[in-house]
């Protein structure tokens, strides 16, 4: 196993990739989308949170990802002595009528075939995405961590309708006629992954690029009035059956695999795992479950990280962990701090069960 830690689209320069090196790892995962670039609530030292305005405005349809813009952030990272695993996410300005059945469906889903190809060429292996109308939305901060270091939550669903306009929990149309996004139905919204996986996945296969579906966070059967797809484990095993594919695969994300209601969470790291579907592994820990959870330090919640590391090794996962989110702690460098607990955490796991026989 690899560690590598997550950036986002305002951390892509020289001063985090020397950090991320300094702590010990060998890999990133990182965001093109900006999250932080527009929204009221959002602020660019932690993980995005958001009210119900949502992270702000979408990019620009127009504007897709080139393969000269990818190979040049390829370069930088190469040059700072780190591999560039995965991009994570598309921009709901290149996909909302995918989600919504929209008009711009047909477009939009040569446009991603377009990104996943420009990806490939140049040599990234994997893409991560989230299907999902609402995205990750609902959830709040405070000090819920130990020793009162600020973390991220739920407390009770979000049901507040989409506003039109909006998708993903991003703004990609300012000037929408007022109202709400009509509801889906679970089913129409498996159909619509169903079409995007259809079309993807040849194109991931020829271009040599995995894709890698994160589950729903937060893992309720509804957010904000639409229905979400990886909401308890077994579902996971849905979208795999959806369309067998090696390039057909997971964004493993344990910490939101933990809230969910149902299941044992090292059950079904060994149930994915052994069937080799981790593209790569999100390692964090929680305490409770949804609709009431709070995220925690790496080694204080309900998650026995060190086992999870041990399943992951029995069943020859090679692959990268990252710990995609971490509590802020009271320091200069909040983010900072809470980042390089979580990584030192997980390098010493690392090098522990690498130690140990059998």
């Amino acid at each position: 196993m690899k560690l590598g830690l997550g950036l986002y689209r305002h951390q892509l320069n020289a001063e985090h990739y020397r950090f991320a090196k300094q702590c010990g790892c060998t890999h990133l995962v990182i965001h093109l989308v900006d999250y932080f670039r527009s929204s009221r609530s959002n602020q660019p030292g932690d993980q995005p949170v958001g009210d119900d305005t949502g992270w702000g405005l979408a990019g620009d349809p127009n504007q897709l990802w080139t393969y000269e813009e990818l190979a040049a952030i390829k370069k930088e990272i190469n040059a700072a002595g780190l591999e560039l695993e995965a991009i994570e996410n598309f921009d709901p300005a290149h996909w909302h009528d995918v989600l919504l059945d929209g008009p711009k469906k047909l477009q939009q889903l040569e446009n991603l075939k377009t990104i996943i190809r420009n990806v490939g060429q140049a040599g990234i292996p994997v893409f991560g995405y989230n299907f999902s109308i609402a995205g990750v939305a609902g959830r709040i901060k405070g000090r819920f961590a130990r020793g009162g270091a600020e973390a991220v939550g739920m407390d009770g669903p979000l049901d507040k309708p989409l506003p039109n306009g909006m998708v993903w929990n991003m703004v990609y149309d300012r000037n929408a006629a007022p109202g709400v996004v009509p509801s889906a139905t679970p089913e129409q919204l498996w159909q619509r992954l169903k079409v995007f996986l259809d079309a993807l996945v040849p194109v991931a296969e020829a271009a040599g690029v995995t894709l890698a579906a994160h589950p729903d966070d937060p893992p309720l059967p509804t957010v904000r009035a639409q229905p979400r797809l990886v909401y308890q484990p077994q579902l996971f095993q849905k979208l795999i059956d959806l369309k067998p594919s090696p390039r057909n695969a997971l964004e493993f994300c344990v910490g939101t695999l933990a809230e969910m209601s149902e299941g044992d969470i090292y059950d079904v790291v060994d149930t994915y795992s052994q069937q080799g579907k981790l593209a790569y592994v999100h390692l964090r820990n929680v305490r409770g479950k949804v609709p009431s959870y709070k995220e925690t330090f790496i080694d204080d919640g309900d998650v026995d990280v060190l086992r999870v590391m041990r399943i992951l090794k029995r069943n020859n996962f090679n692959g990268v962990l990252i710990p995609d989110h971490a509590p802020q702690m009271s320091c200069a460098a909040p983010w900072h701090a809470g980042m390089a607990y979580a990584l030192g955490y997980l390098r010493a796991g690392l090098k522990t069960i690498g130690n140990e026989q059998g």
